[in-house]
């Protein structure tokens, strides 16, 4: 059952193409971050994919496990345009896809230029997931909250 939005509620929306990888990524950072400074009243992160596929990419789950943070039963999902209809930020990582952005959308977009995890080499996706672990905490520590 979807909880009810609270006024309180900013919603962040973080897609890519396929939500395998650098959007997951992403969205497990935020995940965290938003416990650990407490957010988890005022902030909804919604992840998702515009051509979704069935599973997470392995060396993503590889990566994070190295950050303690299990995302292994995570599965990709389609994005949908109420996803972003509904947020005040949606963040397009590392792809293009003003499609799903609806055209009387008021919110903030941005994107973040995210190379794709690197799969045949293990530290070219621990830079990925470094930076990306950055650009999250960056995020997070500019965007306004509707209760601040």
């Amino acid at each position: 059952a979807m909880e009810a939005r609270t006024a309180q509620m900013t919603t962040a929306a973080l897609v890519c193409v396929a939500d395998v990888g650098r959007s997951q990524m992403a969205t497990a950072f935020a995940g965290r971050e938003r416990e650990q400074r407490g957010l988890d009243k005022t902030l909804e992160i919604v992840t998702g994919g515009i051509d979704s596929h069935d599973h997470v990419h392995d060396d993503v789950i590889k990566r994070l496990r190295e950050e303690r943070i299990d995302i292994n039963n995570r599965t990709p999902r389609q994005t949908t345009a109420a996803d972003v209809a509904d947020a005040a930020y949606t963040v397009r990582v590392g792809c293009s896809v003003e499609e799903f952005v609806p055209d009387d959308w008021d919110g903030t977009a941005e994107r973040w230029e995210l190379e794709r995890p690197g799969g045949d080499s293990p530290d070219a996706a621990r830079d990925q997931r470094d930076g990306t672990r950055r650009r999250v905490e960056e995020f997070l520590d500019r965007i306004r909250l509707s209760n601040e």
